[in-house]
């Protein structure tokens, strides 16, 4: 087993095509599709799916994929950090990051950042998603964190960190606190979402037009944490990932037929990797996918 083979497996999952992670890489398809099954003769496993229009994972794929993308990260923080000591970095960086955000290793990774390497400068930006995006995309921001639902823009670098099925939210004890749900169950509802330009909202709209039903939101809110709070207080059904609920008083129910996922990935452009950004990168997928 070779690390390019693991880095061809990720970039096939993350583009949907064997032709997209190609493209991203710069090598052939061929030589991806190749070297891909090497790697699946040596583990005595099918890791993807081929038969549909986009490439899945098989059961054993799902849960290697994780583990692919771990020894990815500390490949390249071993890289990183050996670079450091034969030059130390510096230079600036315009970092983004989704409205709200408090995600721990996120920010711990900030803060550690001033103190080993005092000759980046970094400064920070908070926005929407979609924002976002378009800042890294005109070059005004350097990488971003942010929430979207299926694929990044064109012109970008996406790593995903998170990847996880929308779900309702609803206080213990609500008519709707059961096992699953179908998204045609909230008509009646009145529905909290996050405001447009975000991951999950994406998800949400994509998901409900996908079968044929209207992405109707009655209320929206900038931060999960708002619409939480929201929900608890019967304000109504709040549509977020997954993990977001918290509390002993809300359920998170799973909808069950909501086929986009909300995801959270770093994103960065493609000609765009001077040393500083590729070390805050490095650290922050390495924390974030391992915290």
């Amino acid at each position: 087993m070779e690390m390019h083979q693991l880095r061809y497996f990720a970039a096939v999952v993350d583009e949907g095509t064997f032709t997209g992670a190609a493209h991203r890489l710069h090598v052939s398809q061929s030589g991806i599709s190749t070297q891909i099954a090497k790697l699946e003769r040596e583990l005595g496993q099918q890791l993807l799916d081929r038969g549909g229009r986009r490439v899945g994972l098989t059961p054993a794929g799902e849960a290697v994929l994780p583990l692919a993308r771990n020894a990815l990260a500390t490949l390249d923080a071993i890289r990183h950090t050996a670079a450091e000591f034969a030059d130390a970095v510096r230079g600036r960086v315009r970092l983004g990051m989704i409205t709200g955000c408090s995600i721990p290793p996120f920010l711990d990774t900030i803060a550690d950042l001033g103190r080993t390497h005092p000759g980046i400068e970094l400064s920070l930006h908070e926005g929407h998603s979609d924002a976002l995006q378009d800042q890294v995309l005109a070059g005004s921001l350097d990488l971003a964190l942010i929430g979207y639902a299926g694929e990044a823009a064109p012109g970008l670098e996406a790593d995903v960190v998170v990847d996880e099925p929308i779900a309702a939210v609803v206080p213990a004890g609500h008519p709707l606190d059961r096992a699953e749900l179908r998204l045609a169950g909230l008509r009646d509802e009145k529905v909290l979402c996050l405001s447009r330009g975000t991951g999950i909202r994406a998800a949400y709209e994509d998901s409900c037009r996908r079968l044929g039903l209207d992405p109707r939101v009655d209320l929206e809110a900038g931060s999960p944490t708002a619409l939480l709070r929201l929900a608890e207080r019967g304000a109504g059904v709040a549509v977020l990932s997954a993990s977001s609920a918290e509390g002993a008083g809300l359920r998170t129910v799973p909808l069950a037929d909501a086929a986009t996922h909300a995801r959270l990935g770093l994103v960065t452009r493609a000609d765009q990797h001077s040393p500083a950004v590729r070390l805050l990168r490095t650290r922050l997928l390495t924390a974030l996918r391992n915290g």
